[in-house]
């Protein structure tokens, strides 16, 4: 290893511009001197100071005459020398210092590339604690007797050329600095750059340091097990719609996950999928509104082993929201959003309305006008208006949507009907977006007369009767046809996720259909049992059923709505007498709340003169169905909570 004591002692030399400068006008005074010492020791010699003898003299006086002329040739013939003398020593003064900044120029060349290769030495043999990338020098090795200059050349940044003469400028010199733990090479063999091998070494060292770091975090991931990194969920789609899903990824891949380690608090029906690192709960049922729900994934271990962990995460869902329609007969009916306080604000309005339908994103409107039924989608804040195509010029009405299928269906009747001609109440269905024209159901390759439908929740399957009672299911998103499912005499509501829908047979009797598979049951009466209900509206966990009381001669003396569990428990949630009218009865998404809509004084109460008379004066009450007690009573109708308009 070099060391400072190994150096070779090298004379000071000029560092400076300045210093060089001093140099070699020193050099250039001290050469002068020098010439001017040994041209005055020529004159000395060429004019001695002895003086003449009185003989010589007076044998000179005869010839002074003619010596005159001589002595002016002599002096020109000074003259000269001494010009050329002068000449002379002034270009020797400037060779002289011209040599002496050569030398002092390659002196200090030579001294800069012995501490170079002394920095390089201490740093090829050192070893810093952390990579780091330097400026590259490249430094040849020492040469070798019969090496040709290009073979001992060393590069500098700075410099063009290389900063030593030939070897014969310098015989005697003192050779260059080898830094220890070299091994000269000869001219054949091949070299390997300083600036290669300091960036392999950068790059072992920081591959080092990432497997390093790498191992020991999969060393501490393998010991706290499993972890989330990431939660995925639609807080309001969830409360609106049923299906929404919860995401959960881990931060590394997991063991197959059984449907019974995950729970969700408050309880709610789901499913689980799992693959890789992700986990997702699917929520057959829409959530509670303003409700904290916890997911926990227990005994969850990484896919390479190690420790179990539970995967814990919590959301909130917002508050609930709902559509009102308000008819005005004296001025322009408005549809509202309003939240469950009552605080509402008008979005749409026109001079008629007859009946519309809300999905998570869309309004869907029927307006009135001369020439008959418009139909147009709209923002839910009533913005970026566009018309639906309908079959004809006719009247619209029974809107329902379907937001899976992205369809929208209404009946439809043209405005020139006759016994003979025309079309009436028939069924049709098309796109929210209107990117296709409107279809129209068939049976028997005819179109057919439609007396009530509905929409099966979560899907784009229509369930309808025909005016000859003949119950029907055909399926919008495929060819499959219609498949025929009895008969009967109204159907009641289809609960959400169970594609099951509760009909009225024409002999009476209330019955759960299947329709995947077309098996039934009676619908269970309720305990205590309140009779049998004029209309029935599923929610997850129960029904409400609208019933009326009777007195002996078989005339209405009041009206419930009563709310009745999956286990057969009934509750009264509102009770009206005979001066009153229950309109509909239906519950919110997941059946937390419900809005009943109720005609009061209905001797006084004029209808409207719209396709879908109603009572001017229409009130909807909002009762908290877990207490039931009611929230709020508002001016409306036609709760967007409902799959379908009120009946009258």
């Amino acid at each position: 290893m070099s060391t400072d004591d190994e150096r070779p002692e090298v004379p000071a030399v000029p560092r400076t511009r300045a210093e060089m400068r001093a140099a070699r006008e020193a050099a250039e005074a001290a050469e002068a001197e020098r010439i001017d010492r040994a041209v005055a020791s020529a004159d000395h010699a060429a004019h001695p100071v002895d003086e003449p003898d009185a003989g010589t003299d007076a044998a000179h006086d005869g010839a002074a005459s003619h010596d005159t002329a001589g002595a002016d040739i002599a002096d020109a013939a000074a003259r000269e020398a001494a010009a050329r003398a002068a000449a002379a020593r002034e270009a020797a003064v400037r060779e002289a210092g011209d040599r002496e900044v050569a030398e002092q120029e390659a002196a200090a060349r030579k001294m800069a590339a012995f501490e170079a290769a002394a920095r390089e030495d201490v740093e090829a043999t050192a070893l810093p604690p952390v990579p780091e990338a330097a400026e590259p020098v490249s430094i040849g090795a020492t040469p070798l007797h019969g090496a040709s200059p290009a073979d001992t050349a060393t590069s500098f940044p700075d410099a063009t050329a290389a900063p030593f003469p030939d070897a014969a400028a310098h015989e005697g010199a003192e050779p260059s600095f080898t830094p220890a733990g070299r091994i000269a090479a000869g001219p054949d063999a091949p070299r390997r750059p300083v600036s290669s091998r300091r960036f392999l070494l950068t790059l072992v060292a920081v591959l080092g340091v990432l497997v390093v770091a790498g191992t020991g975090l999969g060393i501490v991931s393998l010991m706290q097990g499993p972890r989330l990194s990431d939660v995925q969920v639609d807080e309001a789609h969830a409360i609106e719609s049923s299906g929404s899903r919860v995401i959960l990824t881990a931060n590394q891949s997991l063991e197959d996950i059984d449907p019974k380690q995950v729970t969700v608090e408050p309880a709610v029906p789901f499913t689980v999928d799992a693959s890789g690192r992700g986990v997702g709960v699917r929520f057959t049922v829409p959530l509670d509104d303003s409700t904290e729900y916890t997911i926990r994934v227990a005994g969850v271990t990484g896919a390479g082993g190690g420790p179990a962990t539970t995967l814990t995460t919590t959301f909130t869902t917002p508050p609930s929201t709902m559509f009102l329609l308000r008819r005005d007969v004296d001025g322009k009916d408005k549809i509202f959003l309003t939240d469950l306080a009552g605080a509402g604000k008008p979005v749409f309005e026109h001079d008629r309305i007859n009946d519309f339908r809300a999905t998570s994103t869309q309004l869907v409107v029927a307006v009135e006008e001369d020439e008959g039924s418009r139909l147009l989608v709209m923002d839910r804040d009533g913005k970026n208006q566009r018309e639906l195509a309908l079959p004809g010029d006719g009247n619209v009405g029974a809107i329902q949507v379907s937001e899976r299928g992205g369809l929208v269906g209404y009946s439809y009747s043209d405005k020139k009907l006759s016994d003979t001609e025309g079309r009436a109440s028939v069924l049709v269905t098309q796109s929210l977006s209107g990117g296709d024209d409107p279809q129209i159901i068939e049976v028997a390759d005819a179109e057919a007369s439609v007396f009530v439908w509905q929409f099966v929740p979560d899907s784009a399957a229509v369930l309808f009767i025909d005016f000859d009672g003949a119950l029907s299911l055909v399926d919008r998103s495929s060819d499959a046809g219609v498949q025929s499912l009895g008969l009967a005499a109204m159907i009641q509501g289809i609960s959400r996720g169970t594609y099951t829908a509760i009909v009225e047979r024409l002999d009476g009797a209330v019955v759960e259909l299947n329709l995947a598979d077309g098996s039934e049951q009676p619908l269970a009466a309720s305990d205590p049992d309140y009779g049998t209900a004029t209309s029935i509206t599923p929610f997850p966990g129960g029904t409400l059923r609208h019933v009326v009381a009777r007195d002996d001669s078989g005339l209405p003396v009041g009206q419930a709505v009563i709310r009745v569990d999956d286990d057969g428990t009934a509750t009264p949630l509102v009770e009206v007498s005979s001066a009153d009218s229950i309109l509909q009865a239906c519950a919110s998404p997941s059946g937390q709340y419900a809005a009943i809509a109720i005609a009061p004084d209905l001797a006084n109460n004029a209808y409207d003169g719209m396709l879908l008379p109603l009572p001017e004066n229409v009130e909807t009450h909002l009762i908290d169905m877990r207490s039931g007690k009611e929230m709020v009573a508002l001016t409306g109708f036609d709760a967007s909570w409902c799959q379908t308009a009120p009946r009258f």
